[in-house]
Parts: C-alpha cells; structure tokens; sequence
C-alpha cells in the first residue's frame, strides 16, 4: 500500500518506518528542509532504540523516501497520516493549527479518494474539524478521517508498533475500516485486537488511557510519600499491590514525577475538554496537582540535609532524561530540579548517555556537562540520580567514593538497594524508603 506520512517527528517517523518495514512504499514529508536531508541519508533526529537500522534498511529496500513537498508525497498515497505537533497552549489545550494547515493544504491536493488519518494526539472532536476543512474544498466521497491514535512508549516504540497489545482506529465508514484492517493486519498476527469504533470515543481513548497511567504514578508516588512518614517501605508495598492482577505490576515505580511528550500535555488536555464541559474532573486535578508537587521532592530532601545551605555546594548530576532509552527531555524532572539548585546558588555536573545537547540547549553553559558519570562526580557534595539508566545499576562504588566529596547520594529513581547503601555506609535517601544516615 502506498502511504504517506506528514511530519517526522517522534511517532511520524516510527510510523513510517514501521509501516514499510512491512512491505508498504511509504513518503514521509517536512517542512524542515535539513531534517530531511539528514533523513535521506539514514540519520535521525531522535534516539530510539532500533529504529535507525530498520530506518536504514528499508531506505536500502527504497520503501521509504523523504521529501519537504507535501503534494508529491500524497499524489499517489492511499492512506494520509497526519502526524504533527500538537503542544499545550497556556491554558492546557491542544494547539491544533499544524493538524488544521495541513488537512488545508490536502483540499487542494485531493483529487482521488484518501484515508486522512489523524496519527497525532488530539482532542475530541478533531476528526469531525479535519473532516470539515476538507469538505470547504473537496467532494466528500473524496476522503474519509480516520482517528488512529497511538500508545508507543519511548524507548521501546519500534517494538510496540511491531507488535501492538492493541490497535484502535475511528472511523464510521464501511471503506476505511477496510483499508485499516489491511493495513494493520500483519501487526496483528498473533491475535491482539483492532478495535473499530467511532473517532470521537478513540480519541478519547488516548487521553483516556495517558491519563490513567499518570494517574497511578501519581498515586504510587503518594503512597511513597507516605511510607516515608510511617516508616513503611513502598518497595514492598508496590510488590504486594502490584501482585493483584487488577492492579498490575507496571507504572508503580515512585520516583519524582512523570514528564515527556504525552502525559503532561494529555492529562491537561483532557482536563480542559473536561472544564469546557462543565465536569469537575477532581481526580485528574489532583494527578496534576500531585505531579507538579513531586518534582520538587528530591530537592527539599536535599535543602533539609545541607540545612538550606546550597549556596556553593557543587552536585553530580546521573540522568536528564525523563525516562531512559530516550534523549526526550520535554517536562522531564530534571530540568526544574536543575533550575531549582541554580536558583540556590548550587553549581552542577551533569552526566546523560543521550540527552545532554538537548540540555545544553536549555541551559547553555550555567551547568558543566561531564564526558562520563565518573567525571560528573569529582568533587561533588552529592550525587542525584535522576534517570535510570541501566548503566548506573552497577557502578565502580569505590570509585564513586574516591571522587565524592561525601559519600551521600539522592536517588530520585530508586535504583539501589538499602541494604547495599549501607553496607558501603553511604548516606543515601531515595523515594518512599527509610533514609540511610551513614555519615561519611
């Protein structure tokens, strides 16, 4: 099937590269002129595990192909996906004018019948507002809009859209439910389910689904909160909960909040469709609330150790990501932490596998930016680990102590255990968990 894919972004270009991974002839289309260039060439502008040899294969196999000129992308495509930014507006809505500017453009390029499939995060609703700037310039039986929101996690995605728990497609006509089914069929092999509905209940999926799980982060990280006040230890109580099959075992991990391209903005997203409503949505007020309170944890647990005395103190820094496998920083913790102890008088080394530049370009030269872990801690008053990296799982703990300046180590991800901290008598505090008050 002859795709093409509007916007190479994150899931733009996982979309695509999926897609004629499995045989489909796939345009991916910009308005970035370099972006495309670099893609033309294998290069991509994301980290994501496995994407860029898959990337490179099917450029080899010529089933994908990059352009900046939308109606050379979408002459002789069947199927559209729109996959553009959708960024919160100030008041948490979703900015739809790339999605809008866009479905304008294709009311001069249509002139046979299309799938407009709305790939990106939207609102509810947004199908029936594609459909109708369509309809100002082509016949209907031109087109349809399919609503096909996706559930890629960063870091894994390659691999969730290969093989997805679950594909959701909204739409009404007896056509486009064709075309999909054919299109995703060989995603689903193995028995996981399409499921068709209408576009406004599967764009709500998406909020829907965004919204739950950073709802149960929220709760998790509550609950740690309290386990530090009752002396509870939340990694028992995330394992015994977590044994309940209604529960589940994922997205239990406390830490100091969520962040990144979804959760943020679809938790506010929806809270606001729910506003314009007249919904007292408390719960999603309150995962909000719980959230924005998180991120500033870490950072109180160090200004009651150092009794508000940051002025000077110099921190290392492991992880800026907001998650690992990924070098996508939008809403990650770290950088209000960073802004936080700047604002202190704090100097820090930071260390990320992947994220630094897009830190650098945040904060330019008022952080140091370490060639490796090792070298983020020379000298430092303490260490703040904030992503969890695989690679800082098992370091070279005496190292680690040579180059400390005290052996005190926040974990804001809570990677190590208790009874190893104080085996190697570091003063270690992390989330939900009893404080080790070795002094050293």
């Amino acid at each position: 099937m002859k795709i093409a894919v509007v916007g190479t972004g994150y899931v733009g270009l996982v979309t695509g590269t999926c897609f004629a991974e499995t045989g489909n002839h796939v345009t991916c289309v910009d308005i970035d002129r370099n972006k495309i260039e670099a893609l033309q060439k294998g290069i991509t502008p994301i980290y994501e595990p496995g994407l860029e040899v898959l990337l490179a294969r099917n450029i080899k196999e010529e089933r994908i192909a990059f352009t900046d000129n939308l109606k050379e992308a979408v002459e002789e495509a069947v199927v559209i996906f729109l996959a553009l930014p959708t960024p919160s507006d100030q008041d948490g809505s979703a900015d739809l004018k790339y999605v809008l500017q866009v479905a304008e453009q294709l009311g001069d390029l249509i002139t046979s019948y299309k799938v407009v499939v709305n790939k990106s995060t939207v609102p509810v609703g947004t199908s029936e507002k594609v459909a109708a700037v369509l309809s100002k310039k082509i016949a209907p039986e031109l087109f349809d809009v399919v609503s096909n929101p996706e559930f890629l996690r960063e870091g894994v995605a390659v691999e969730d859209f290969l093989k997805p728990e679950r594909v959701v497609v909204g739409t009404r006509s007896e056509k486009a439910t064709k075309i999909m089914a054919d299109l995703y069929n060989p995603f689903v092999r193995q028995g996981n389910p399409i499921y068709f509905m209408d576009p406004r209940s599967a764009e709500m999926t998406k909020y829907a689904a965004n919204s739950f799980l950073a709802m149960k982060i929220s709760f998790m990280n509550e609950i740690a909160n309290l386990c530090e006040r009752t002396g509870a230890n939340v990694d028992w109580v995330r394992m015994g909960i977590g044994s309940d099959h209604r529960i589940g075992k994922r997205f239990l991990f406390p830490g100091i909040g969520y962040g990144g391209s979804c959760f943020p903005k679809d938790v506010l997203a929806l809270n606001l469709t729910a506003r314009e409503h007249e919904y007292d949505f408390q719960l999603l007020q309150s995962v909000l609330t719980v959230n924005k309170h998180q991120k500033k944890v870490i950072v109180q647990k160090i200004k009651r150790h150092f009794k508000d005395a940051l002025q000077g103190k110099r921190f290392a820094i492991w992880g800026l990501a907001f998650k690992p496998e990924t070098d996508d920083i939008r809403d990650a913790p770290s950088l209000e932490i960073i802004e936080a102890l700047l604002n202190e008088g704090a100097t820090l080394n930071v260390y990320d596998p992947v994220a630094m530049e897009n830190v650098r370009g945040r904060f330019g030269n008022r952080i140091t930016y370490s060639a490796n872990q090792y070298e983020a801690l020379d000298g430092a008053d303490a260490l703040l680990i904030l992503t969890e990296w695989s690679e800082f799982r098992n370091p070279d703990f005496d190292k680690m102590k040579d180059l400390l300046k005290t052996h005190t180590i926040f974990d804001g991800r809570n990677v190590y255990a208790l009874d190893k901290m104080e085996e190697l008598n570091f003063h270690y505090e992390s989330i939900g968990r009893a404080v080790i008050n070795n002094k050293a």
